[in-house]
């Protein structure tokens, strides 16, 4: 009996067929690498402060630079402290002036945030700074732990339930799941979120490969993991541009969905 690959020779190798199977499993990676690479952008850390508005109770009139004078200490490099503030005290601002705050806490009332490249990031939106600063690393860790169990999970299926399947469910769950984030009310919400679009993100870049080189002739085979992988690195610049025309993470979120869910659509329907 002759065996796949045979059967490909003969009927053609990379026929109109094979092409449009192709394109239709790369054109989701375009889009793909704005989960994996947008992290240079929603985990942006802009310039901050303590917010130290109590002191306007005492002196509403004054300009935003003695505030930061009389209620925030100074580094060894003389810049003022991202994470640290002056205890707020009940004098009245010539007591202030004259014997100056000495005793330091962390931000007690959050913080305000300056010179922002973007206009909010998780960041921003959820006070990843200071203490909490860690949690960032957390967010890159969930995600990756995310597509490995993709990985590990619709890898086997597949073989059980065919491939067409093991793609339609990853683009799915990162359709429904990339909406969530952006929606994200809180830390942990975003984590979870950013979890399932892991586990869709490595289930289809798994099973895309494999489904669009196996419909290939095995002298073409080649062309279905370069195109991929190109594909990936063309959203990677794609990435760039949309980062520089959207400078706020949620929106940018629903903008990568916009495009998944017209995969989702047409992959459900062939």
């Amino acid at each position: 009996m002759a065996d796949f690959g045979e059967i490909l020779r003969n009927i053609g190798e990379f026929g109109l067929f094979q092409k449009t199977i192709l394109f239709a499993l790369c054109f989701p990676n375009l889009f793909l690498p704005f989960h994996f690479a947008s992290v240079v952008f929603t985990q942006s850390d802009p310039e901050r402060y303590c917010n130290t508005d109590w002191i306007q109770e005492a002196a509403p009139n004054l300009t935003a630079e003695e505030q930061l004078n009389l209620t925030l200490p100074k580094e060894e490099d003389g810049i003022f402290s991202r994470c640290r503030m002056f205890v707020p005290v009940d004098w009245d601002i010539h007591a202030i002036r004259d014997y100056g705050l000495n005793e330091t806490t962390g931000c007690m009332n959050g913080w305000v945030y300056g010179s922002m490249l973007y206009q909010s990031t998780i960041v921003t939106d959820f006070d990843l700074v200071c203490d909490q600063a860690h949690l960032l690393g957390v967010a890159q860790t969930v995600l990756m732990a995310g597509i490995v169990t993709g990985c590990l999970l619709l890898g086997p299926f597949a073989e059980s339930f065919g491939r067409k399947r093991a793609i339609q469910i990853p683009v799915v769950l990162m359709v429904v799941f990339t909406v969530a984030t952006g929606f994200s009310p809180t830390y942990p919400f975003y984590l979870a979120s950013q979890f399932v679009v892991g586990i869709g993100y490595g289930g289809y870049r798994l099973n895309s490969v494999i489904l669009s080189t196996e419909w290939i002739g095995v002298s073409k085979r080649s062309w279905g993991a370069c195109i991929t992988q190109l594909c990936g690195a063309i959203g990677q610049a794609i990435l760039g541009g949309m980062i520089y025309c959207i400078r706020n993470w949620r929106l940018a979120q629903l903008v990568t969905a916009a495009p998944l869910a017209v995969v989702a659509f047409y992959i459900w329907s062939v």
